[in-house]
């Protein structure tokens, strides 16, 4: 959420009045940043920040070039003489809107609800009689897998909401299964859009499974993946053939065939340990997801359920995808990396995640486990943002020493608490930071090599000694260096804030040393960075790609004092709520042989972690519609069967189903037979399409509907003959009407399944399927 910020304009002083001014302090109010309260920042000339909470001020006022700011307590003022960069102010970290609840006896008693980021959740107390509950949104019942008990209380969390403001109900079920009285409503429940800022969307709408409005795509699947259905969920994948698949990985490796587009949110609630799973098709990593072929189109969300959504023992692997997203889970004790995106992937958002330690590994700089989010192999349009890292050692490394290309990757609103190094380590690549928020990180920052460029913008440092890097110039060609002996990038860097600075703090800007530094300082961000500034080691220059309206996306950077309240906020960084581990980081580092230690106490905890959840309701069927309000135009479907019972996407408007890419544009149609692109062409509501299914004696389309619809079959433009068989009849005798001027037949089905196949050779470029209102 943005950030109001109110700049007091300060005079300055004249160069000769400023050459003979000694800045001098007499600070005695100043305290701990505080993200919990208002508060006032004072920026000094020399870039340190002073805090102020402001309930304990009476005012601030300028004396010529002095800053006098009074206490309410009536003591001695503090002063900055001619000192003063700037003041800013920032509110209180925002701990989201809780929604309106009326609580009268004899009815559910709802004892939390609040909308989040295209989500809503409400918790209530056990009511007498209840065996179980039917939640509605706006009418809408979602899905019984989003309804959880947990030891004292029940939780209900809806998925795949547009902006806006939304009513949840809940309703008390017998054990007959039927609805009885005691129904209660939480209304105004405020619900957010994600940020889709980053290059992850440059150019692209809807990464993942979900639209850009924050509903399902159509036709899309929702799998639900507990501990107890990681092994037994399935659903029907086209592999070449319509196959039933079962087992989450296992359904992971069949869109690998590169045959299934079909939209799937793999939606996970509770903990899922490693032994949960099927298999693992990646030894090293855990679930791999792997395209056929380079940049292969997944269309795959993995988000968490609720604020306890876990993973353990296991990370992913990603090689060859595109539009795969993942959000609101933790990652605990990954085998390798939490995410290693492998080779040749793009349009990849990782957002909202809890990343903990991975497991130790061998060397000695692997106590906290390897790497935590590692971006390698040519892979490109990759956003990371508004992730919490979690004492990590290796956060981030972006970029091995075989990439083509300049990539472009974002990295926006990440909360990188108190881990170590590599925020991030970049080769080669074209990298875009901004309103980060760094907290004690013990070896360094940002880290440039390989002739990559890097613009650090409005992040905020706070007691990071090392914050910004070129490899072999600036602050680590000092002594021994620090981080490596690779060739140097380059660094532009706006607006960021460095609070607290260690006593061996190293910030070496371009203006004070122009052959050795660490970073070239803008005075505004669409300054660009001029050719003949190169790195001391590689002679390489700043290749300006944030200045270039081809090459860079929209957004609109916070401020960067700001920044900690912002991450640390309900809307921040993390899962929602920041997720169910509260435990606050200390300051110290636990080193052993010089490399960093995992903090015993977080260590304990993530050892011992057990999921809170008792019951998930419908875990025998681990489908889903989607529990959107949104479910017809853009909602979800429920992507096939489960332990024998069988399911059927909702039609609710127009659908048209197209065979671009060679398969079906939505799983209410499957194919099986030949597709072809040398058949001509047919024009559908002012669209021309060129890929067809041939209408031959072997070839069978199955169209499943709930509800009774006309539907329209679209031929080839060159076709003589527009017609096919309905469920084994001939076109007469189902009363199909052809216009064989626009080269279509309609007809009407009734709800159920229906073949469509031939009765003379034709094209099918397309079906219509509109409801029927009686």
């Amino acid at each position: 959420m943005k950030k109001n910020v109110f700049t007091l304009a300060l005079l300055l002083m004249s160069l000769s009045a400023a050459l003979a001014q000694t800045w001098t302090f007499k600070i005695t109010h100043a305290v701990a940043r505080n993200s919990k309260v208002n508060q006032m920042y004072v920026t000094t000339k020399s870039g340190d920040v002073k805090y102020y909470n402001t309930a304990d001020l009476t005012s601030v006022k300028f004396e010529g070039d002095k800053a006098i700011i009074a206490p309410k307590s009536g003591s001695e003022n503090d002063e900055y003489n001619a000192s003063v960069q700037k003041i800013s102010f920032a509110k209180k970290v925002d701990q989201g809107e809780s929604g309106d609840i009326d609580n009268p006896a004899g009815v559910i008693q709802i004892t939390e609800a609040k909308g989040w980021q295209e989500s809503a959740y409400l918790k209530w107390a056990p009511f007498e009689g209840a065996s179980s509950y039917n939640v509605y949104v706006d009418d809408k019942k979602i899905d019984a897998q989003l309804v959880r008990q947990y030891k004292s209380y029940y939780r209900a969390d809806v998925l795949g909401l547009k902006e806006g403001t939304y009513s949840v109900k809940v309703v008390p079920v017998n054990a007959d299964g039927k609805e009885i009285a005691g129904a209660n409503t939480a209304s105004n429940l405020v619900v957010k859009s994600y940020n889709r800022e980053g290059f992850a969307h440059f150019k692209y709408a809807g990464v993942g499974a979900y639209n850009n409005d924050g509903t399902l795509k159509a036709g899309a699947k929702v799998l639900y993946i507990t501990a107890k259905t990681a092994k037994t969920v399935s659903t029907t994948v086209n592999t070449g053939k319509q196959e039933t698949i079962t087992g989450l990985q296992s359904i992971i490796d069949a869109y690998s065939k590169g045959k299934d587009t079909t939209p799937i949110a793999f939606r996970i609630i509770g903990k899922v340990n490693l032994s949960d799973l099927d298999h693992i098709s990646s030894s090293a990593e855990g679930l791999q997801v792997k395209g056929k072929g380079a940049h292969s189109v997944m269309n795959m969300t993995f988000e968490g359920v609720g604020d306890d959504a876990t993973v353990y023992g296991f990370g992913f692997l990603l090689r060859n995808t595109k539009s795969v997203e993942f959000r609101n889970f933790a990652i605990m004790h990954c085998l390798d990396d939490a995410m290693s995106l492998d080779t040749n992937n793009s349009h990849v958002w990782i957002h909202n995640m809890d990343l903990f330690y991975g497991k130790k590994g061998s060397a000695a700089d692997q106590a906290k486990g390897d790497g935590t989010v590692d971006i390698k192999g040519d892979s490109k349009y990759v956003t990371v943002a508004y992730n919490r890292f979690w004492d990590n050692g290796k956060a981030s490394m972006c970029g091995m020493k075989s990439e083509t290309g300049e990539n472009w990757i974002t990295y926006h609103h990440n909360w990188f608490d108190h881990s170590d190094s590599r925020m991030a380590r970049v080769r080669t690549m074209s990298v875009h930071m901004y309103n980060n928020y760094y907290q004690h990180c013990d070896v360094y920052g940002i880290g440039a090599t390989s002739g990559s460029s890097i613009f650090m913008e409005s992040n905020y440092f706070d007691a990071v000694k090392r914050p910004i890097m070129s490899s072999l110039q600036g602050t680590d060609a000092k002594g021994d260096g620090t981080f490596s002996s690779e060739k140097g990038g380059l660094i532009k860097a706006y607006g960021n804030v460095f609070a607290n600075k260690p006593d061996n703090f190293s910030y070496i800007t371009y203006a004070e040393n122009n052959t050795s530094f660490d970073a070239y300082e803008v005075s505004d961000p669409s300054e660009q960075v001029p050719a003949s500034v190169k790195t001391l080691v590689g002679g390489t220059s700043y290749n300006n790609f944030d200045t270039d309206p081809s090459l860079m996306y929209a957004y609109a950077a916070d401020k960067a004092e700001d920044v900690p309240s912002i991450v640390e906020g309900f809307y921040g960084a993390g899962r929602l709520n920041h997720g169910d581990i509260d435990f606050v980081i200390p300051d110290e580092t636990v080193v052993t042989n010089g490399h960093q230690q995992p903090w015993p106490a977080l260590a304990s905890i993530l050892d011992a972690y057990t999921s809170g959840v008792v019951k998930v309701f419908g875990e025998s069927n681990a489908t889903g519609e989607g529990g959107s309000t949104e479910g017809g135009s853009t909602g979800g479907s429920t992507g096939g069967t489960t332990e024998g019972g069988s399911t059927v996407t909702p039609i609710e408007g127009t659908v048209l189903v197209t065979f671009t890419d060679s398969k079906p544009s939505s799983n209410i149609v499957t194919v099986s037979g030949n597709y072809a692109t040398n058949k001509g062409t047919a024009t559908i509501d002012g669209t021309s399409y060129s890929t067809c299914v041939k209408m031959e004696s072997a070839t069978n389309i199955s169209v499943t509907v709930d509800k009774k619809v006309t539907m329209t079959l679209y031929f080839s433009s060159a076709d003589t003959k527009t017609n096919a068989k309905i469920d084994g009849k001939k076109p007469a005798e189902v009363n199909a009407v052809i216009d064989s001027t626009a080269k279509t037949m309609t007809v009407t089905l009734d709800a159920g399944s229906h073949t469509i196949t031939k009765q003379d050779t034709c094209n099918l470029f397309g079906i219509k399927l509109v409801p029927i209102t009686e």
